[in-house]
């Protein structure tokens, strides 16, 4: 098991939410305030809030006070983790696919 197993766990139960999905999604392209945050969805704003907490407890996001008002952002490195962990499984699974492409070019009959 991998050593950063918890981290691992608390990003992908983040991402399992469309709606969250969506948020990193914008916050990708910039960083955002609530408001500007909400107003994709139908929802009421403390679901919203709620949504946010999820991604900051995963360390997806971090947010700034300023005032009255809250800027979101995506957290440098959030997604790193994940691409650690797609790299860890693709590496293996590219290797049977390697060998199986070379098992079958050798066992192919080869026309006369």
């Amino acid at each position: 098991m991998p050593k950063y197993r918890d981290e691992l766990d608390a990003v992908l139960r983040a991402l399992a939410d469309p709606t969250r999905r969506a948020v990193v999604e914008r916050l990708a392209k910039s960083p955002a305030v609530v408001s500007e945050l909400a107003a994709p969805f139908s929802m009421a704003l403390p679901s919203l809030m709620q949504h946010l907490r999820v991604l900051e407890n995963a360390g997806l996001i971090t947010s700034q006070k300023h005032g009255r008002v809250r800027t979101m952002s995506l957290r440098p490195g959030a997604l790193d983790v994940l691409h650690l962990w797609l790299g860890e499984q693709r590496t293996p699974a590219a290797h049977q696919a390697d060998r199986l492409g070379i098992h079958m070019t050798c066992t192919t009959p080869k026309e006369t």
